[in-house]
């Protein structure tokens, strides 16, 4: 059976290596800096320069398939998920990591056909790591396959978090009331690589076996959840329901007996879903 979508992927890898070469050469140059909601929520001119790279290499390729892209959400376009073929892109995921030249920054590409994940696309540029993946046909690093950890036992399992871009007292207070629960389980430690792809396909590869966050965008996860799940790992809401992308709270586990014990140490600090921890758009 022929498989209609896989030109379009071979497109997204093509147009995310071209992304990675122009964040590569502007980490060579002065960086410009700009803010959104927050003095810690950044945005660069490469931030803008990729997405638009992306976006018309896809319009002049596939012009009837639809977008929804960080800069341009931010920009005031609508953030909306539909039935049709739909590109799903977050420019540069680690913006704050790539301020710095701290060396996770990533090139995510989802692509999303009735409201189901088709195919994710993360290319780590600092690293020069391809992750892919294509549903139901497996995940993959720079073609290799990739599997989670086999891991059981939460108490020798390494979990994955971020802090966000909010500086509330009552948000801080929230993530850090959580993260003590995750800390004093014990567990043998918590990481973050300052970008929600990297650290989704970290549990991908096996390295980590869990990551939770709230606040995110669906830009953040698309691509990284397919990653995940077709790396036979789970995708969870952090209230233990089936997982919305576009409700900015995801947990990606190894298993799901991991994935429900962050539920259970998380969730007494798990706000409404309408007041994400407070954390800014």
């Amino acid at each position: 059976m022929t498989d209609v979508w896989q030109s379009v992927m071979d497109h997204a890898v093509a147009v995310a290596r071209r992304a990675g070469d122009v964040v590569r050469a502007a980490l060579r140059d002065e960086r410009t800096v700009m803010t959104k909601t927050s003095s810690v929520d950044l945005v660069t001119q490469t931030d803008q320069k990729v997405e638009k790279l992306i976006i018309q290499s896809v319009k002049e390729k596939f012009p009837t398939h639809r977008f929804i892209g960080e800069e341009s959400v931010a920009a005031g376009e609508a953030c909306d998920l539909t039935d049709s073929p739909t590109w799903i892109i977050d420019p540069i995921d680690g913006t704050t990591n790539f301020v710095h030249a701290f060396p996770f920054v990533a090139v995510s590409i989802g692509f999303s056909v009735n409201k189901q994940m088709e195919f994710g696309v993360v290319y780590s540029c600092l690293e020069d790591k391809m992750f892919t993946a294509r549903r139901g046909k497996g995940a993959f690093c720079n073609g290799s396959p990739l599997q989670v950890s086999a891991q059981e036992d939460i108490k020798q399992s390494i979990i994955a978090t971020e802090f966000g871009s909010s500086r509330d007292p009552e948000a801080v207070d929230h993530i850090f009331s959580s993260l003590r629960s995750i800390l004093c389980i014990p567990v043998h430690g918590v990481r973050g690589a300052g970008t929600a792809a990297i650290n989704m396909c970290l549990v991908a590869s096996g390295c980590v076996e869990a990551y939770y966050e709230i606040g995110i965008h669906v830009w953040d996860v698309a691509a990284g959840s397919l990653i995940v799940s077709e790396a036979g790992g789970v995708l969870m809401d952090v209230d233990g329901g089936v997982v919305d992308l576009m409700s900015r709270r995801i947990i990606a586990a190894n298993n799901r007996n991991v994935a429900e014990r962050i539920i259970k140490e998380i969730s007494s600090f798990s706000p409404a879903r309408d007041d994400p921890w407070k954390l800014t758009d």
